[in-house]
């Protein structure tokens, strides 16, 4: 299983509506192959701060996953409400403790 977090750093103007336009972002993320959940964490301490986690059943699927967003069809609208770039850590699970 891989285990994407992308971190995302919200534009002030921005904080009331990020959810709304994540949420419209994420329904295309879900219906993707290979996707097994997401989910959104904002920062207890700084709404403007905010880590999507996503799981994908193996790199493969994450990789077409992140083809695909770089095509115009699979543009977001997450670039009109960051401040600046998401920042894309993809990680595999060693073991389950």
């Amino acid at each position: 299983m891989i285990t994407a977090l992308l971190e995302l750093r919200i534009k002030p103007e921005s904080v009331d509506g990020a959810l709304g336009v994540i949420t419209e972002v994420l329904a295309a993320t879900r219906a993707r192959e290979g996707n097994l959940g997401v989910e959104v964490l904002v920062d207890a301490a700084d709404e403007s701060h905010i880590t999507i986690v996503e799981h994908w059943e193996s790199i493969e699927a994450d990789n077409a996953y992140r083809a695909w967003r770089a095509t115009d069809e699979g543009k977001s609208a997450l670039g009109t409400i960051v401040a600046s770039a998401p920042v894309l850590t993809v990680n595999t699970t060693a073991a389950t403790l």
